[in-house]
């Protein structure tokens, strides 16, 4: 077999025959489409295409089997096929009346057995049931496992260039290959290209084009089709930072009207586009990634108009009688009558010497998306004990022998949602040290170890580590903001009730009148999202004061009119 396959399982046969039916009809020219009856029979013929190297792309199972249960089953096929999609098949009733038998479907997803549940398909075509196989062939194919790519990386994996440029293409949700500049697939393109010295990384596109060591800049304007957009001044409003606070101030801001435009200084999402799977955000019960999310709503403010700075960091703010004035690392100048600071917050650095040299030689900060697929059979930790570690652990287990989280504190629920803590206790492959801190690293070229000490006893104990994704705490992109915008001691930005509560500082002059919600120090500054001192760390919170900032700014601007 040739096609990537979509196998089902039923013994059901009337519900078999019409799932078979569905799937033939709608992919049959692309995919193989596979049915059995027999739970054992299907494993089977899993372990026979599996020794001809054929590509599983989705395996759909009915919950009510009675030889063997749907779970069970795409559990033991997703050790025979790891990167393809599970779909657990309910019946109308399941689905929609006996609401007492979800709680296996809920335990299935917590503990990683299943990605997706869907009634079996009714009528003919099911549009329901055939948007969630789209969505999940298009999640299958993002990493590389049927698509053709639209770019190949060859060069060194634990380079921290190489690493940073996988890292670019992932979160702007642009399908990649990687090979070793060593191997012989990277030999043999290098060879093809003409630069089998490199430097590197070597980025080759589809067309043939080779670019050498590239900055993040050209492959952000020449490949994935970000540009600079500034039309000039005046603008209502300025964005500054595209994650999920960013973005939805973009979207309300443009629709509502108001000439609006986003400065980005890295990739589209923040920190939020590299979250493998956010479970909790409101109307997508089964996850969506954080690159969908951020994409989506890129696309989003562009539709109704806004404008875009992407690569492009802000290096200063300052008030012009009514307007407020930014400039660009590049020496411009954009002229706004109110500006949204949204930069979000990036990981605290460990600051131990031995490990920040080995940063993409084993050593992540996030990037746990993007370098999964490469922990097979590796002992892997996380340092961080909140939902963002608590997500890069369940994906990584996905893929490594062993998984293991250190948190400083007393247990993981103090900082992390519930729903994650079930899904970490129901993985037998991932471990969680509280009270313990990372105090060195081993390694040469690549991590070989850590030193991990207990808080409690002070006792030291060296273990070996193939990789660390490093997810602790938040540290604010605001140095650039002049002493005018007021921060906390961590240089979170004071906004709105909290500017009060804390008075003026001394020699200052009062300001002109209490600040609205969200507003900084400098009239016509608001901030949102995880720069925003007491925000919470959530992407649905960010979104919203996304939104409440453009009710805000309406309010403002009629008070700054010429």
């Amino acid at each position: 077999m040739t096609k990537p396959i979509l196998m089902a399982v039923d013994d059901h046969i009337h519900d078999l025959e019409t799932i078979q039916r569905e799937l033939l009809k709608r992919y049959g020219a692309d995919y193989d489409v596979l049915a059995d009856h027999s739970a054992a029979a299907a494993l089977q013929r899993l372990v026979e295409v599996r020794a001809v190297d054929a590509q599983v792309a989705i395996l759909l199972a009915s919950l009510e089997m009675v030889a063997m249960r749907g779970i069970d089953f795409l559990e033991q096929a997703h050790e025979l096929h790891p990167h393809a999609k599970r779909v657990l098949l309910l019946t109308h009733s399941v689905r929609w009346g006996d609401r007492s038998a979800s709680q296996p479907i809920v335990t299935a997803i917590s503990l990683g057995q299943i990605d997706r549940y869907t009634t079996k398909p009714g009528v003919s075509p099911d549009e329901q049931f055939h948007r969630l196989i789209t969505e999940l062939l298009h999640e299958w194919q993002r990493p590389g496992q049927g698509q053709r790519e639209m770019v190949t990386i060859v060069g060194e994996r634990l380079g921290g260039h190489s690493y940073e440029l996988r890292d670019l293409f992932e979160r702007n949700g642009h399908p990649f290959r990687f090979y070793e500049k060593d191997s012989n697939e990277g030999r043999a393109l290098l060879q093809h290209v003409g630069r089998l010295d490199g430097p590197f990384p070597v980025v080759i596109l589809r067309d043939g084009q080779a670019l050498t060591d590239p900055t993040k800049e050209e492959i952000v304007v020449g490949f994935l089709g970000a540009h600079d957009s500034i039309e000039g001044g005046p603008y209502d409003l300025t964005i500054v930072g595209a994650g999920p606070a960013g973005l939805s101030a973009a979207v309300y801001g443009a629709s509502e009207g108001l000439r609006t435009l986003v400065v980005e200084r890295e990739a589209i999402g923040g920190q939020a586009g590299a979250s493998s799977l956010i479970r909790n955000y409101l109307g997508f019960p089964q996850g969506i990634s954080g690159a969908e999310l951020t994409n989506r709503a890129f696309d989003q403010a562009w539709l109704f108009g806004a404008q875009t700075c992407i690569m492009r960091e802000v290096t200063d703010l300052r008030m012009n009688g009514l307007d407020r004035v930014l400039t660009l690392s590049d020496g411009r100048e954009i002229v706004s009558r109110a500006v949204v600071l949204a930069m979000g917050a990036s990981y605290q650095r460990l600051g131990i010497a031995s490990l920040e040299a080995l940063v993409g030689a084993g050593v992540f900060y996030g990037g746990a998306v993007t370098e999964a697929q490469a922990m097979s059979g590796q002992q892997v930790f996380v340092a961080g004990g909140g939902n963002s570690a608590g997500q890069a652990a369940i994906h990584l287990a996905r893929y490594a022998e062993r998984v293991t989280i250190l948190v400083r504190g007393d247990a993981l629920a103090a900082s992390m949602s519930e729903y994650l803590v079930q899904q970490i206790a129901g993985r037998d492959n991932i471990d969680v040290r509280i009270h313990t801190e990372i105090v060195d690293g081993r390694g040469d070229k690549r991590l070989e170890g850590l030193v991990v000490r207990d808080r409690s006893s002070g006792e030291a104990l060296s273990v070996s580590a193939d990789a660390l994704f490093i997810l602790i705490g938040a540290q604010p992109h605001t140095e650039w903001l002049p002493a005018s915008i007021r921060r906390d001691e961590q240089g979170f930005i004071l906004t709105g009730p909290d500017l009060t509560a804390v008075g003026e500082p001394e020699g200052e002059a009062p300001l002109p009148r209490p600040p609205y919600l969200l507003e900084s120090s400098m009239p016509g500054v608001f901030a949102v999202g995880d720069v925003r001192h007491g925000s919470v760390k959530r992407v649905a919170s960010a979104v919203g004061e996304g939104g409440i900032a453009i009710q805000i700014v309406h309010q403002y601007l009629p008070q700054s009119s010429r």
